[in-house]
């Protein structure tokens, strides 16, 4: 997979989602749906993005017990996705199940790239150690996370770009690193708290970046769009 640049199509529904596409003039993008828009628009807006021609990146975040999470993933499956997600937080057994149910639902196409949740990009080490009531580094608990997908057969985790080099570094090289909480220099945080530059990013080891509000939120889109992608691959 070419690096690329995901797009967050978080929007309230189809009708906003598709007025903002009509910035790319019919342009091949990789989209990420996630549970606002799922819950709403359902398994045909993504039929419908598939045939257009876009790359779906379907953010669920799949948890709870294997037998269930299997079950799911075989029917996401049959959605032709090109990339979902788990809760890394579910353990191997339900990773593995995830895998299971992906490759039972694949009958046609490539099967999904399948990337395990490590910690929200929202989440600060305080929150993990005062809340979450995790002992352990941030860092540490990521990369032990990252470890676990692998050995469920995962192709890589979502994580923070901070955590990318680390995750190279400690699971495999070529252990695939997602990576959100990415913001232009000149934009807003919001709610992110560990967030970095695609230039910063593309330092740090990432495979794939998705980016939202900056895009999303822009004048001009097309631009921001643009803007983002020469930073994170350079000069095409």
């Amino acid at each position: 997979m070419n690096r690329p640049v995901i797009i967050a199509m978080d929007f309230e529904n189809r009708q906003e989602a598709e007025r903002f596409l009509t910035s790319f003039s019919g342009e091949s993008l990789f989209l990420k749906v996630g549970m606002e828009l799922f819950y709403k628009e359902g398994p045909s807006l993504v039929r419908d993005w598939k045939r257009e021609g876009h790359r779906i990146f379907l953010d669920l975040k799949l948890h709870d017990i294997p037998n269930t999470v299997k079950r799911a993933a075989r029917q996401l499956a049959t959605f032709g996705v090109d990339m979902t997600t788990v809760h890394a937080a579910g353990g191997v057994k339900m990773m593995a199940a995830a895998m299971e149910g992906l490759k039972e639902g694949t009958t046609t196409g490539d099967l999904p790239i399948c990337v395990a949740v490590t910690q929200l990009t929202s989440t600060s080490e305080e929150m993990m150690k005062e809340e979450l009531y995790i002992a352990h580094s941030l860092e540490d608990t990521v990369v032990h996370y990252a470890n676990n997908a692998k050995r469920a057969g995962l192709h890589g985790v979502v994580c923070s770009a901070l955590e990318a080099g680390h995750i190279k570094e400690q699971v495999s090289p070529s252990f695939y690193t997602v990576t959100p909480g990415i913001r232009l220099q000149s934009d807003s945080h919001d709610d992110q708290q560990r967030v970095v530059t695609p230039v910063k990013a593309k330092s740090l080891g990432s495979d794939a970046i998705v980016v939202g509000r900056s895009i999303t939120t822009a004048d001009d889109p097309k631009a921001a769009y643009e803007k983002i992608k020469t930073e994170w691959r350079g000069k095409e």
